[in-house]
């Protein structure tokens, strides 16, 4: 081979190889190719928590699939969702989201790290959840409190006395508390916690005497009796809890609402193929009957819808949770 052909044939060649190491040809590979970390901006043993590594077990009897559930909790789930917003945008970086950090902290906080809209990439619901009024039981026996009447009517005797719990500012939990507040006109005192895992932990101590909490989290304390459960803030009873009204029922409260739900996003800028693969195989997750029926067992209704409806339902609850904010008065705490 003369020398100037073969300098053209390593050039050609060198080119080819240069063109396989490019990103464009990496991002070829297929997904997933490591470890995809899920971001849980609460502390373990919450409803979020419980919902991501139901996911993530399901998730990882497929082959290549290994889902890594990462606990950040802090301000109102608001650290947690700031790293995965800051995070590389190649789907290996994910954020278990809820109404609180995607629907309520916006309007909330003065300010936020990062953009609820902008920063993220909708993927899908995951599942909608009623939230539940439950009291330590060592209470309402010792205060004759049977129901949610008794609640407001013991409420309004003891203004400051009652401690409630919530899993941190800005979440459902709290909001729903707040709501509660605003529309029987009582003052209890709001303590945020980390995560429903610890402030359910005071609560069944005693140190907490009420929450409202997602109901998945509060649900085996309530079946062990260690929490009583007066009603639920849905507008429909939960089948999860035959016999337990809605807030709205037991208290006369007709405009009483309020419940959770939680989404997985990813960063803004996460190629359309792999946010499609993810929300394809999530679906496929929730909808398996053994995660189906656990999820709803414990109150949760799985979801799994497309990135376009959860983006829908994202801009919805923003403008509604701004109003219940604006309404209640609440505050970060």
């Amino acid at each position: 081979m003369q020398p100037i052909r073969r300098r053209v044939v390593a050039l050609l060649l060198s080119g080819s190889l240069a063109a396989l190491a490019s990103p464009a040809a990496l991002a070829a590979d297929p997904y997933p190719s490591k470890p995809v970390r899920l971001v849980v901006p609460f502390a373990a043993g919450g409803t979020t928590d419980i919902l991501a590594r139901a996911v993530a077990a399901e998730l990882a009897k497929l082959p290549g699939w290994n889902v890594v559930v990462d606990n950040k909790p802090g301000a109102g789930g608001n650290i947690g969702a700031d790293i995965v917003a800051k995070a590389a945008p190649d789907g290996y970086t994910l954020l278990m989201g809820t109404v609180g950090t995607h629907g309520i902290n916006q309007s909330l906080y003065g300010k936020l790290p990062f953009d609820p809209i902008k920063d993220f990439a909708p993927i899908t619901e995951v599942a909608a959840v009623p939230n539940v009024l439950v009291v330590n039981p060592a209470f309402a026996q010792q205060n004759k409190i049977d129901s949610v009447k008794d609640l407001i009517a013991y409420a309004r005797a003891n203004p400051g006395k009652l401690n409630m719990a919530s899993s941190g500012n800005g979440t459902s939990i709290h909001l729903a508390g707040e709501l509660f507040k605003t529309q029987t006109k009582t003052f209890m005192v709001h303590f945020p916690y980390k995560g429903s895992g610890p402030a359910l932990t005071d609560l069944t101590g005693g140190t907490m005497q009420v929450m409202f909490d997602n109901l998945p989290s509060s649900m085996a304390l309530i079946k062990a009796g260690k929490l009583k459960a007066l009603a639920v803030t849905s507008a429909k009873p939960s089948p999860a809890l035959p016999g337990v009204p809605t807030i709205a029922q037991a208290a006369g409260l007709p405009q009483y609402e309020a419940s959770s739900w939680f989404g997985m996003l990813a960063p803004a800028g996460t190629p359309p193929e792999i946010v499609h693969r993810i929300q394809q195989e999530v679906a496929k997750a929730l909808g398996a009957p053994a995660v189906r029926e656990r999820l709803q067992a414990q109150g949760a209704e799985p979801v799994g819808n497309t990135p376009e409806q959860f983006a829908a339902l994202i801009r919805a609850e923003t403008t509604k949770w701004a109003k219940v904010v604006k309404d209640s008065g609440a505050k970060v705490d």
